[in-house]
């Protein structure tokens, strides 16, 4: 319920946000007919197209995105006639006889009728819809996210249709308020034919605007700035949870947990079936027969995921302890950026990694989806009956998580449980974070979820553009310098000699990286303070700030060994092709 009142929130919030400029004047072209009859028509049809093609986007792949670009021009097609017969109406008298009833029904739809046609106003709002852009922050950012990890039902598209219903919320306000400012000028001799020209001519210059791409560039950055905090305040306020669905630190540095170990483990469940992956690693698959009468702890991880890093060597100790007493260990790789979708990726990983139980490739997120599962990472443990008795979210509370394995052997009969607990050999990235000098959050670099990017309007999205740092950032502000190309869930430099730069107040500094497209290493060069790390240098830099972007994976580039502070870290990439995902903390 509070996320249905988060979405509405957030949509409401639209009307504030210059990306939606371009379409305002589509919606104000009702301005003057009755609403029930023409405005709330076409509100109803921009939110429910909205609603639809945002839930096929999320859950459908790249196709539906291809599909809408061809809908998209069609409806611009559409409306830009549309303007032109309320700019010109005797436009519509000169076009050829199969046109004629056709600009004599637009006329009708722009107000020369004095019948307004509902289903025509309808027809309108769903072009509006198709070419409706609204800027992804922080609170669309989490329904797209949910969507595509969730997949495909009812909530996913009553959240969209929550969003789409505050924008039109908002744009009916506006309506009304602009019917009564007409109706007044209607009063003076030939006002309302100058209004409904001016109308007109707004149309095709939001259609101009659409068409050059200003709906999702240059003003989705300016709606970014205006709204972002408002609506980052609400996921903070009504979520309690990261937009990402991951269990990490937030912005005061607390680890998120779900609960803690009860005194007795009642059933939450059964063990969903694990016949969604794709690929089964170190194993065949496994089904219920294959784990009858074992005890079974589900790991749900991403190899760049720096909390999952942290959790495996627990994880990896139990598995070898306890298997000769009946517990299976069973790692459900989720992906979270797409680079974590190829095998090959996620086969090298796990051999880095040292993970020798079986792994199952979730890149469709359909056992995620049977656990109803939210966070990476996620524990599940389940007794040898095959039900879930436990469940922990995110790092720590091991020795409890410990104590419920023990706990579930003994019931399924085992006699030789050691009730010592493991002590992990966690080093390099995966030793347990300082969390009472962390003050920096998790940082995304591409546009989709970006903030406290500095100059704030300064991304533009999709396109190779030049950057400027100021001279001055404050914590946890960052900015990009050089050329480079901002994607949704990445920056890629295009030139050499880029650099990224982030004020920070942690130990250790993270960021995930891939080399160019070519796989050739990415030469790189690390200052703190504008000088070499020193004895504050990570596992993959050299003390003279040097290294190499070899892989696409989290390199760890800071670890100060004392007297953490806020500092400005600052990385140059020597050479172009290099993409940056996001920054972490520790």
């Amino acid at each position: 319920m509070w996320l249905l009142v988060l979405a509405y929130l957030g949509g409401v919030l639209t009307i504030v946000s210059p990306c939606i400029l371009p379409v305002l004047p589509f919606v104000f072209a009702r301005t003057g007919q009755p609403f029930m009859k023409s405005g709330l028509p076409l509100l109803a049809g921009m939110a429910l197209t909205f609603a639809l093609v945002a839930t096929l986007a999320a859950v459908g792949g790249g196709w539906v995105v291809q599909l809408n670009q061809y809908g998209r021009w069609l409806a611009l097609v559409f409306v830009a006639l549309f303007g032109l017969t309320l700019l010109l109406p005797q436009l519509a008298e000169r076009l050829t006889r199969p046109l004629v009833a056709a600009g004599s029904r637009l006329s009708e739809v722009a107000g020369a009728d004095s019948r307004p046609r509902p289903g025509a106003s309808f027809l309108i709002g769903v072009a509006t819809g198709l070419l409706w852009a609204p800027c992804a922050g922080p609170i669309l950012g989490l329904l797209l996210t949910g969507a595509a990890l969730q997949g495909a039902s009812i909530a996913t598209t009553l959240l969209l249709l929550a969003y789409a219903a505050g924008a039109a919320t908002s744009l009916a306000v506006a309506l009304l308020l602009g019917g009564k400012v007409f109706a007044a000028m209607k009063r003076s001799i030939g006002a309302g034919e100058w209004v409904r020209r001016a109308l007109g001519a707004a149309m095709l210059a939001g259609v101009a605007a659409i068409a050059l791409g200003l709906d999702t560039g240059i003003l989705a950055q300016f709606s970014t700035a205006s709204t972002g905090g408002i609506e980052q305040a609400l996921v903070t306020r009504l979520a309690g949870k990261s937009p990402n669905n991951r269990a990490v630190q937030d912005t005061a540095g607390a680890i998120k947990v779900a609960n803690n170990a009860p005194a007795t483990l009642p059933v939450e469940g059964n063990l969903p079936a694990l016949d969604g992956a794709v690929q089964w690693l170190n194993s065949p698959p496994l089904d219920a027969q294959a784990l009858k009468g074992k005890v079974v702890l589900v790991d749900f991880w991403t190899y760049s995921c720096i909390n999952c890093l942290r959790t495996l060597p627990y994880v990896k100790a139990w598995a070898e302890k306890y298997r000769d007493q009946g517990l299976v260990v069973i790692g459900v790789h989720a992906p979270e950026f797409a680079f974590e979708r190829n095998i090959g990726n996620v086969t090298k990983a796990m051999k880095d990694l040292g993970i020798n139980y079986p792994v199952a490739v979730d890149n469709d997120y359909k056992i995620w989806r049977a656990f109803n599962n939210e966070y990476w990472p996620a524990h599940y443990f389940a007794d040898a009956q095959g039900r879930i008795r436990y469940h922990h979210f995110g790092e720590g509370e091991y020795a409890e998580s410990e104590r419920v394995i023990q706990q579930l052997l003994r019931e399924a009969g085992a006699t030789k449980v050691d009730d010592g607990l493991i002590n992990a050999d966690a080093k390099g990235v995966q030793l347990a974070p300082d969390m009472n000098e962390v003050q920096s959050p998790e940082t995304y670099v591409g546009f989709q979820r970006a903030e406290h990017f500095v100059p704030e309007s300064g991304l533009a999205p999709d396109k190779d553009s030049a950057y400027r740092p100021p001279s001055q950032l404050a914590l946890n502000d960052w900015s990009l310098d050089g050329q480079w190309k901002v994607g949704s869930e990445r920056a890629t430099s295009s030139a050499p000699a880029s650099r990224i730069v982030y004020r920070f107040h942690a130990r250790d500094l993270h960021l995930v990286l891939g080399p160019g497209a070519d796989g050739k290493p990415v030469r790189f060069k690390v200052l703190i303070d504008g000088k070499a790390p020193g004895d504050a240098h990570g596992t993959d830099v050299a003390p003279d700030g040097s290294g190499s972007v070899t892989e696409q994976r989290l390199y760890q580039l800071v670890r100060q060994p004392d007297g953490v502070t806020d500092r400005t870290f600052s990385i140059e990439f020597l050479d172009p092709g290099v993409s940056a995902y996001a920054f972490t903390f520790g």
